[in-house]
This record gives C-alpha cells, structure tokens and sequence, in this order.
C-alpha cells in the first residue's frame, strides 16, 4: 500500500486507538503510551509503520486535532505533535500541549522547510523535533526514548529541588519552632525537648519560649495549635513571635493572651483551628509563680520525691470563642530545690504497655518515680525515654517538654505586672 508516493505497512503494526483513547490508551499495558497528534492520515500510518518495524515497545493512540488530544483520559509518556493542526498552530498549540501534560515528553513533528519553527519549539519546553521527511523506524524509536528518558531526569530533579526547597522550609520552621531562651540570669536552668509524632521530618504545632525582662521574672511560654502541618507550625511560630514581642513589651497575662487569640482568628486558614497555651511568671528569688492557662494542662511542680500539678485555673483554647474568653492568673508558689515542667498533651496522650492512655495521673507517676535523678537533663531525658518506649511508636502526635529549675535567691524584684 502507498500514501503520497510512501510504502505504508499496517499489518502487525501497533494499533492506532480511537480519538478519544479507549481501552488502547491504557496507560498499565506495557511499553512507552505515545499519542499522536497528526490530522496527516498517511503521516500517522507511517508512524504507526515505524514504531511497528522498531525495537520499542510502545502503545499508540491517534488524534487528529488539538481538542481531541487534551480530551484524552489518560496521561501519554510522549506526545508526537504535528504543528500545523486544523485548530492549532506552530507554538501555541505546542504550549497548550505543555499545559495539559507538564511532565510529559513533547516531540514536534515538522516538515523539511520548517526546522526553524522545531528549534523554536525545543527553545519552548518540547523534548526535540522530528523532521517527517528524514524519519525511519531506528530514528524514531531513538528519538522517543531518550526524549522520555531525558523527561524523567528532569522530572526526578525537579522534584528533588522540590524537596530540597521543602526541606528548608521546614528547617526555617524549626528554627521558629525551638527558640534560643533569652535570659540574663545565667542561674536559670532551662531544659528544652521536641519530638515530632511518628518521627515525622516536620514540627507540628506545639511551640514553647522563655524570656527574661528587666525586672529579673522570667516567663516561660508552651502551647500547641490544633493538628500537625504544614499550617499549624507556621501558627506556632507566629502565636510564639507574638507572646515575646508582647511580653518584652511588658503587657500583662491576659492582655497577652487575648492579643494572642486576635492574631490566631486573624491567620487562621479555617475556624475549626484553635490552640491551647499556658504561660508562667517565675520570681526566682522568691519561688512565687503566676500562672495562665488557655485550655492548657497545668504545669507540674517537680520536688524531691513528689510531683504534683500547679494550681490554675482554666480559661477557653485561643480561637474556641473568640473575644468572649475570660482568662484568669492563679498564684503558687515553687518550694527551694523544685522545679516546673511545661508540657504539651502528646505527653499524656501517650500509650502504656498495656494499650491504655497514659494520661495525666500516668505522667506524674513516671514523674515521680523518676525524680531521684537530680541532674535536669537526665530527668528529662529518662522521663521521655521511658513514656517512648511504653508507647512503642503508636502516638501521632508531637510532644513537646520544657523544664526550669532555678536556685534560690532574694536578690530579684518582681513587678507587679507579671
């Protein structure tokens, strides 16, 4: 058989598959799913023909217009163009291709005298170009795959880029996330720790600071925002930022925190997120605490053989009724050689050795089994390692803990805007 003066052979050629794909567009069969975009009748069988006598395993399926290409419900691994189309031409409809199948390798096909509009396409984001009259089975076939090839390269380094820029991302949030203490009173001991649920890469939503103002009170902050992606460590940092900027400015508790609570419903990318944070005001001097709690567990006063909860009373999470919130401080006071241990629920969501939540009560117990360990980072160290090992991996959420320990001296004043 012959098409404009060229042999076209069709038996036991790969099966030109209908306009619109169908079963022949099955994109599991094996070999390279190609689609032709070619209203040239002859041209599409000579490509069929080609792909036919070729070493390339490959599916074929013909279209003959533009709109007929991007209807298709599948995605090819190489597009074979033709640029002159009845409803597309040249670069635009090569664009429109590109658009439509971003990781796809592009080959347009273009006729002797139009190298320079295949030049201009390659320039355009198209894999390379074939002129019709200079091609053969080996051509093709060699053509088709290094494009393909060269495509998936390409690809796999975008996506490494990708997650390289993820991956500092998530390393700016970190940073944001595990602050540096700001403190002039080199006597304060402060114990920081931050384990990601399920050993996830990226921080989640618990947050936690210390800073110490002029006065000499150190206050220590620790919250977590609902969840654990990608939005609600970006509220921590910022809920964070926010508590140091307004303490330093010397504002009281809670103007502090219904500041906090105006930035959240501000930021916040849906009304269901919400946080829960508590703040502390150390005197060390003295040992007298002031505390505030927004739906947060109390912090745990850590003493020679006994651990037990602060005294405090519970006000709403940020966000759970906006601007009808009312906060109240509580007062206690930190007995000599004690300490105050922050911490974020992963903690007592945790999981014991028999399935059951380890809880609040569990955590005080562990706690204070625990405290003949005087050194504050071994504390913390063997209290984490012990509630991980119970839990085995079964606990999703972050768990965030922050410990203080302060000796005790009469040489601070504390104003009374703690």
């Amino acid at each position: 058989m012959t098409v404009d003066g060229r042999r076209a052979v069709t038996s036991h050629s790969p099966r030109i598959g209908l306009p619109h794909g169908g079963p022949d567009a099955d994109a599991s069969v094996a070999g390279i799913v190609i689609l032709l975009v070619e209203d040239d009748l002859g041209d599409a069988i000579l490509v069929q023909e080609y792909l036919s006598d070729s070493d390339l395993e490959a599916r074929l399926t013909h279209v003959a217009t533009l709109a007929q290409a991007t209807a298709v419900e599948f995605e090819p691994e190489c597009v074979l163009l033709d640029l002159h189309l009845p409803d597309g031409q040249g670069l635009d409809a090569l664009r429109q291709v590109l658009q439509r199948w971003p990781n796809t390798a592009v080959l347009v096909l273009t006729g002797l005298n139009d190298a320079a509009t295949g030049s201009a396409a390659v320039a355009a984001g198209a894999q390379d170009y074939l002129v019709k009259d200079q091609v053969d089975a080996a051509v093709l076939a060699r053509t088709i795959r290094y494009a393909v090839q060269r495509k998936r390269v390409q690809s796999a380094e975008r996506t490494l880029r990708d997650s390289r820029l993820q991956a500092d991302e998530n390393t700016r949030l970190q940073r944001g996330l595990l602050p540096t203490p700001l403190l002039t009173d080199a006597s304060m001991t402060v114990i920081s720790r931050y384990l990601p649920g399920q050993r996830r890469s990226l921080l989640g939503g618990d947050f936690y600071d210390v800073v110490q103002t002029s006065d000499g009170t150190v206050h220590a902050l620790i919250g977590d925002v609902c969840g654990n992606g990608p939005d609600e460590a970006a509220m921590g940092v910022g809920l964070r930022f926010g508590w140091r900027t307004l303490t330093l400015a010397g504002l009281r508790k809670t103007e502090r925190m219904r500041l906090l609570e105006q930035v959240l419903v501000a930021e916040r990318p849906h009304d269901g997120m919400f946080a829960t944070v508590c703040t502390v005001g150390i005197n060390p001097g003295t040992g007298d605490v002031i505390l505030l709690s927004a739906g947060h567990p109390a912090p745990l006063i850590i003493a020679p053989g006994r651990v037990y909860p602060a005294p405090i009373s519970y006000g709403p999470g940020l966000g759970m009724a906006p601007g009808r919130a009312r906060w109240r401080e509580s007062t206690t006071s930190v007995p000599a050689g004690a300490g105050l241990l922050l911490f974020t629920d992963g903690v007592i969501e945790s999981f014991c050795n028999d399935g059951a939540r380890l809880g609040e009560q569990g955590f005080i117990d562990i706690a204070t089994r625990l405290t003949t360990i005087d050194e504050p980072d071994r504390y913390i160290d063997a209290l984490l390692n012990e509630i991980q090992a119970a839990d085995a991996g079964r606990h999703s959420d972050d768990t965030a803990v922050l410990y203080l320990r302060w000796p005790r001296s009469h040489t601070a004043a504390v104003s009374s805007t703690v």
